[in-house]
């Protein structure tokens, strides 16, 4: 057995059940090892898809995602997906051949360890045949209990030499990968968190990517409902409180007047596993005169990292939650807090964007998106996921479709990168099969990852309950049209001519429709009758009349 070979037995092992990438001579053995020991390979059709597509995989399983890449420009080429994990913490394995130390001259040679600790990966590597599998071992702890992407190098040279090593089948080897512990909030802590709880009239939870992780929807439920809070998430925690009547959705840019109105009135706002960043605090202007802020995590580094804090506790959110619900309990304390059945009538009409339906239609002919998100929103089945790409359009398909939990919206932002929509949607349709999944592009993101079309018609049954492809069409990169074009921007440079995009999906085997008025929507209808064996691309032509709403705020980060 080679090195190659005992690496991917021992992947497999420690629970590599479904492995993305493009299979170069580099990660040739070690990919077959995979497949051979039980694993399943999905073939992308560019490394860039297959890294996010593995990312947004882990994302919905929980479990570690991986990707195997060639030496060189296999590892280039799937860069931003994988700069895109690091940023957002996901627990990646990115397996990529390596040059061997003697090779001085190869044109596949580059520094692979220090691109990885550049983006912000940790560099591992498989140093010798008799370490292999300890090598293996450290980099999927590393991915697994330290939530980080992991850039293993496989040297060729080691990957050929025979295998030295411990038996890969002996049970009793310590490679496997423990559960962590989670940190338990110091009592102290607990006790100064919930006196500001006691002392709060308008608390406010912002629960981020940190409480989705943890499962913390029910305690902070409970938590929040002892002491009188309204909740609300990050765009990345959507749908974590889905139905609870005091859910004001999401905090930030995409907040409805109502939320902002009513996060900005808090006398205290407590973030859980959330950064309190510019996005989520609209640059802090969500954040009324007074207003205490405290913040949850178990990171402590991130305590007070965006936004100065009254408290920061390190902690797991759920964990702590149940704390100081305990806290709460024990001294019996309990408050209505901003809570009132007038609110919850509020709510109920206007904590959702499609409460805001628009009052005119565009003057050139082609659909609003509001109009478009809002009318297949009440046409997709409820179980849906939603996988939204970079670019002005994103507010409206991640707004304005419903999710049905914390599930539902992947939302693949942390590096703002344009063009990793559709990768996300195969990963996580492949995730979650049960649901139909939406994959919602703008015109420059679907033309840039188009080639993943292939991978999704290829993939045909796997995909479970079908992929809708729905691209907002407004022949330009709208934001740079809208907020940067007034100020002398050469438009030439941003507009493009129209493309036939639903020929383009025809092209690639799917089904397609161009939409321009609601009434076009009729062939979404008929593919959601079924059978849904092969994706359907929407080429909804949208009107770019007006510029999105969230831009307004986040470009003044820029």
């Amino acid at each position: 057995m080679i090195v190659a070979e005992a690496v991917g037995a021992a992947l497999a092992r420690l629970g590599a059940d479904t492995v993305f990438g493009v299979v170069g001579s580099g990660n040739f053995h070690v990919t077959n090892a995979l497949v051979a020991h039980g694993a399943r390979f999905v073939a992308a059709r560019h490394e860039g898809g297959a890294a996010t597509m593995a990312d947004a995989h882990a994302r919905l399983t929980g479990g570690l995602g991986v990707v195997s890449v060639h030496q060189g420009p296999g590892l280039t080429n799937a860069l931003t997906g994988v700069t895109e994990a690091a940023k957002s913490r996901t627990p990646l394995l990115v397996l990529a051949g390596e040059v061997a130390a003697s090779a001085v001259r190869s044109n596949f040679r580059i520094d692979q360890a220090a691109l990885a600790a550049a983006v912000g990966a940790v560099p591992e590597r498989v140093h010798s045949p008799q370490s292999a599998l300890a090598d293996v071992a450290r980099a999927c702890r590393t991915a697994l209990t330290r939530r980080r992407t992991v850039l293993l190098g496989l040297p060729l040279d080691v990957q050929a030499a025979e295998y030295t090593g411990p038996d890969t089948t002996d049970r009793s080897l310590a490679y496997g990968v423990p559960v962590p512990l989670l940190p338990q909030p110091p009592p102290h802590a607990v006790g100064r968190l919930a006196d500001l709880l006691a002392a709060a009239g308008r608390p406010v939870f912002l629960a981020g990517r940190g409480a989705r992780l943890a499962r913390a929807g029910e305690p902070l439920r409970a938590l929040a409902e002892r002491c009188g809070a309204l909740l609300a998430t990050s765009a990345v925690a959507r749908g974590l409180f889905r139905g609870d009547p005091f859910d004001l959705d999401v905090s930030g840019g995409f907040a409805t007047p109502a939320a902002a109105e009513l996060i900005r009135g808090a006398d205290l706002i407590v973030g859980w596993g959330c950064s309190l960043n510019m996005w989520t605090l609209r640059h802090g202007a969500l954040v009324g005169d007074g207003t205490a802020v405290a913040q949850v995590d178990l990171d402590a580094a991130a305590l007070g990292a965006h936004h100065p804090l009254d408290l920061g506790v390190v902690g797991d959110a759920a964990e702590t939650a149940r704390a100081v619900l305990a806290e709460l309990t024990a001294r019996g304390h309990a408050a209505a807090g901003y809570r009132s059945p007038e609110l919850a009538g509020r709510l109920a009409r206007e904590s959702r964007w499609r409460d805001h339906p628009p009052e005119d239609d565009p003057a050139d002919g082609r659909i609003d998106p509001r109009v478009l998100s809002i009318a297949l929103d009440e046409m997709l089945p409820r179980e849906r996921t939603v996988a939204v790409d970079s670019g002005n359009f994103m507010g409206y398909p991640a707004m304005y479709l419903d999710v049905p939990d914390a599930d539902g919206l992947v939302f693949t932002q942390a590096f703002q990168s344009v063009g990793l929509g559709l990768a996300t949607a195969v990963g996580a349709a492949l995730a979650r099969p049960d649901r139909l999944t939406v994959a919602a592009l703008g015109d420059g993101g679907a033309l840039m990852s188009a080639v993943e079309l292939e991978t999704a018609v290829r993939l045909g049954p796997r995909l479970g309950a079908g992929l809708l492809v729905v691209v907002y069409d407004d022949e330009a990169y709208g934001a740079e049209v809208h907020h940067f074009g007034p100020g002398g921007h050469a438009l030439d440079t941003v507009t493009f001519p129209p493309v036939d995009i639903a020929a383009v999906g025809r092209g690639y085997g799917c089904a397609a429709a161009t939409v321009r008025r609601p009434g076009d929507l009729s062939a979404v209808a008929d593919w959601l009758a079924g059978p849904r064996d092969r994706p359907l691309v929407v080429d909804a032509k949208v009107t770019r009349e007006r510029p999105a709403w969230w831009l307004e705020e986040a470009f003044r980060g820029h």
